[in-house]
């Protein structure tokens, strides 16, 4: 994910957390999520013993009404295999760093009308974002984007593969290989007051957690953050999840709204935005107002790693499922992720993306914006079809880092969990940037 999200400050993908992108895995958006490459082979060490259960003052009780679902079934694809490229800097931090070489043209890459369609729209709305924002991949400058969105504002949707074909060309990002998972946007029972069978606090971002930007401090921290709280005049990690858990945030006026099944909510943490079906069957939109600082721990990891849960039963489904066994523990297991996420309710167009724009679905992807600038085409070639094609950079993740990691985003409802659930796909990838740029970035090969 998106904790979401870096989601994202919209998104959890913003917050970095995004992602189901630790269920498949399961390891999202900061990086407990392997990277792109080869499976790992399975292990031969004796599992890790769980743990006693510890910090559960509120085991969870599943609400009859809510039940696991389904992931869906990959539809298998043969990808395209990564261009033939040098081996990447072990070291590199950016996509500048890790180098470039110059893909195909857009017209070999077989994209149908209704994707470059989809794709334009999603362009079109990035571009005033993509305009403002410093591209700290080192790929791009602000004004390389000019003629393309000046373009995109009155070209024809109907003709969006001319658009994409005149104005980008293609590069891969270092050796190419792909990962990608899936994020959507929950929809959980919840109520704007406390009443019985509500009784999960959703917490606005308090006025003590402190936002501190190490590169005021030393040239060596530029770019890194941190979060924490001041107590007795010193900067101080800001409560885990146990902590809030067990109150240390209840009875600051904070809640603005509670939900019915702390399983659910948590999982709609890792998304970083979703929706509460109030009990009137009213919708209250909420969405990423910032998160606790705490290292985001993938639960699905911990859970096979320790051989209580097989691969192929780590998706989001599937670890619903054995929260809901035993409460008890499951309370217990979902405190050993310490993040913990903020929210604001949203009106209007949402979710929000890391650009500030709504997330489309089957559109919007999530990215590392060290390696992809915000706001460009990519296309996907994967061993799964669902998520093959062109997508647009609207969001990020905190466990979305690096090159050629992604997370896809599939919307609200069964069909969209279904997928975002069970999202594991490898394959290869590329940008598309302008192509100007991709002449002056490096020779075909």
């Amino acid at each position: 994910m998106a904790d979401a999200k870096t989601h994202r400050a919209p998104l959890a993908r913003r917050s970095g957390f995004a992602l189901l992108a630790f269920l498949p895995l399961l390891s999202a958006c900061t990086s407990v999520i392997p990277e792109a490459g080869p499976r790992p082979a399975a292990a031969t060490q004796a599992p890790t013993p769980a743990p006693t259960p510890v910090g559960s003052p509120r085991p969870y009780t599943p609400r009859p009404s809510e039940t696991g679902s389904v992931a869906a079934q990959p539809v298998p694809a043969a990808p395209n295999p990564p261009l033939p490229a040098p081996a990447p800097s072990a070291t590199a931090t950016t996509a500048a760093e890790a180098g470039v070489i110059v893909g195909p043209e857009y017209t070999e890459l077989g994209i149908g009308a209704e994707q470059a369609t989809a794709a334009l729209k999603a362009f079109r709305l990035s571009c005033p974002s993509l305009l403002r924002r410093t591209d700290t991949s080192g790929l791009t400058q602000n004004a390389e984007w000019t003629e393309s969105c000046a373009a995109a504002k009155n070209w024809a949707d109907r003709d969006a593969t001319n658009f994409f074909s005149r104005y980008f060309g293609t590069v891969q990002v270092g050796a190419g290989t792909a990962f990608v998972t899936g994020y959507y946007e929950p929809e959980i029972a919840g109520s704007r007051t406390p009443r019985p069978g509500y009784d999960v606090p959703i917490y606005r971002r308090p006025a003590d957690l402190v936002d501190v930007d190490l590169g005021q401090f030393s040239g060596d921290l530029a770019g890194k953050k941190i979060r924490g709280r001041v107590e007795g005049g010193n900067l101080i990690p800001y409560y885990d999840r146990t902590a809030i858990e067990s109150g240390a945030l209840a009875n600051r006026g904070l809640e603005i709204a509670w939900a019915a099944d702390a399983a659910e909510f948590f999982f709609l943490q890792v998304q970083g935005s979703g929706r509460l079906r109030l009990p009137d069957g009213g919708i209250m939109r909420i969405g990423y107002d910032s998160q606790n600082g705490r290292d985001y721990v993938g639960i699905g990891k911990l859970l096979l790693d320790r051989g209580e849960l097989q691969r192929g039963q780590a998706s989001m489904q599937g670890i619903l499922d054995y929260l809901r066994a035993d409460p008890v523990r499951g309370a217990a297991v979902m405190n050993e992720n310490p993040s913990w996420v903020f929210f604001r309710e949203i009106t209007g167009p949402g979710p929000l993306g890391a650009l500030g724009v709504p997330v489309t679905a089957r559109s919007s992807l999530a990215a590392d914006p060290k390696f992809v600038p915000l706001g460009a085409p990519v296309f996907l070639s994967l061993d799964r079809a669902e998520p093959n094609g062109l997508w647009i950079v609207q969001d990020t993740g905190g466990a979305i880092k690096g090159a050629n990691r992604f997370d896809s985003f599939w919307g609200a409802g069964d069909q969209a969990r279904a997928i975002a659930g069970g999202m594991a796909a490898r394959g290869a990838a590329l940008l598309l940037l302008p192509r100007a740029r991709v002449a002056r970035l490096a020779p075909r090969p």
